[in-house]
C-alpha cells in the first residue's frame, strides 16, 4: 500500500466510505438536537395567544405574538371609537410595545401595586375617574425622575405648575418629588381642564400638550374629540399609552405577564414625625429616629438637601419607616 493510499484509509474502511459514517452520525445529531427542541405535549397556545407551558419551565425562547385588541375599551368612561382604523392601529401599536419591554413592563405592575391604591383614593376624593391613576404611569414608569424639560417627579410637573398647584418648591423642598402631594396638585389641573374641554379624553391628552395647545387644535381644525385630531406624534401616542398600559395592568395574564402575588411591591408602613422647628442635619435626625438617611431619603424624596429649614408657623410632617 502506498504512502498515498493510507493516508485516505483508516483501519480497512476507505476514504469515501469513512466520510459517508460521518455525515450519518451528524446528521443523526441534528434530528436529535431538533427534536429535543419540539414544545412539549403540555404546551399549547391559548386563545389570547399566549403559550401555555408550566410556570417553572420558561428555559424555551417565546414565540413573538400579535395580540388581538379588545372589543371594547373605555378611558374614563368614555367609549375609545375602535371602528375608526387609524384608532384601531394606534391602540394596536401601543399595546403590542408595552407587552413586548417585558421588563420596563414588568416592574411598573410591581410598583403600580405599591402606589395605585393610594392614588386612587386621592383621585375620587377629589372627583377625578378613576383611569387617571394610569397618567403617571406612561409618565415616569412611577419613578421620581426629571425630565430633559426640567419636568420633576411622577406626575412630571413644572416647577411653575407645581407652584401654581401649591406645591412648595425651594432649595430645600420639592414637594413635586412627593408622590402623593404630586397627585393632589394633579387633580388640580385635571378638574381645571375638564371645566374647559368637558371630556375626560381631550383633558388626558392636556396633560402632555397644554390647555392652550389642545384648545387651539381644536379650532383650527374644526373637531370635537381627540381620536378626530391630527396632532404631533407624542401627544397622538398620550392617550393610546394610557389605554395600553390600563389594558395590560387589568389584565396582565392575557398578555403573558405571570407575577407572583409574593414578587408584587407592597405599601410599607410609616410613622410620622411632626417637624415644627429647624432641623440643621437631617443625618443626625435621621440616626435619632432609629433608621438612617438613606431611609430617610427613600420615603422623604421631596426633601432636597440634608437639612430642612423651618420658618415660623410652618410644619413639616417627615415619613419614619415603622
Amino acid at each position: 500500500m502506498s504512502r498515498k493510499d493510507s493516508f485516505f484509509s483508516i483501519g480497512g474502511i476507505s476514504g469515501s466510505d469513512f466520510i459517508s459514517v460521518c455525515t450519518l452520525v451528524i446528521l443523526f445529531g441534528y434530528i436529535m438536537y431538533n427534536q429535543s427542541r419540539q414544545p412539549s405535549a403540555e404546551e399549547t397556545i391559548s386563545d389570547e395567544g399566549v403559550i401555555e407551558t408550566p410556570y417553572e419551565d420558561l428555559t424555551s425562547p417565546l414565540p413573538a405574538i400579535a395580540f388581538d385588541l379588545p372589543k371594547k375599551i373605555t378611558f374614563a368612561g368614555e367609549d375609545v371609537p375602535l371602528a375608526i382604523p387609524d384608532v384601531r392601529e394606534r391602540l394596536d401599536k401601543e399595546l403590542q410595545i408595552n407587552c413586548y419591554l417585558h421588563s420596563n413592563t414588568i416592574f411598573l405592575i410591581k410598583r403600580a401595586h405599591r402606589w395605585l391604591p393610594q392614588m386612587e383614593e386621592i383621585l375620587r376624593r377629589n372627583g377625578i375617574p378613576d383611569d387617571f391613576k394610569y397618567l403617571p404611569l406612561i409618565e415616569s414608569n412611577l419613578l421620581n425622575v426629571t425630565s430633559y424639560r426640567d419636568a420633576v417627579g411622577y406626575w412630571q410637573i413644572l416647577e411653575s405648575s407645581g407652584k401654581e398647584l401649591g406645591l412648595e418648591i425651594t432649595k430645600e423642598v420639592d414637594e413635586r418629588f412627593d408622590p402623593l402631594k404630586a397627585t393632589e396638585a394633579a387633580c388640580k389641573y385635571l378638574k381645571k381642564a375638564y371645566s374647559k374641554f368637558g371630556n375626560w379624553s381631550l383633558v388626558a391628552a392636556s396633560y402632555n400638550r397644554g390647555m392652550g395647545g389642545m384648545e387651539r387644535a381644536l379650532e383650527e381644525q374644526r373637531v370635537q374629540s381627540y381620536y378626530d385630531l391630527y396632532l404631533n406624534d407624542e401627544t397622538s401616542r398620550y392617550v393610546f399609552r394610557i389605554l395600553a398600559i390600563k389594558e395590560i395592568i387589568e389584565n396582565p395574564v392575557k398578555y403573558g405577564f405571570k407575577i407572583d402575588a409574593r414578587h408584587l411591591y407592597q405599601e410599607e408602613p410609616l410613622r410620622y414625625v411632626e417637624v415644627s422647628e429647624t432641623v440643621q442635619d437631617l443625618v443626625t435626625f435621621s440616626l435619632e429616629q432609629g433608621i438612617n438617611y438613606k431611609l430617610l431619603k427613600r420615603h422623604n424624596p421631596w426633601l432636597r438637601e440634608d437639612k430642612l429649614t423651618v420658618k415660623k408657623g410652618k410644619r413639616y410632617r417627615i415619613a419614619i419607616p415603622s
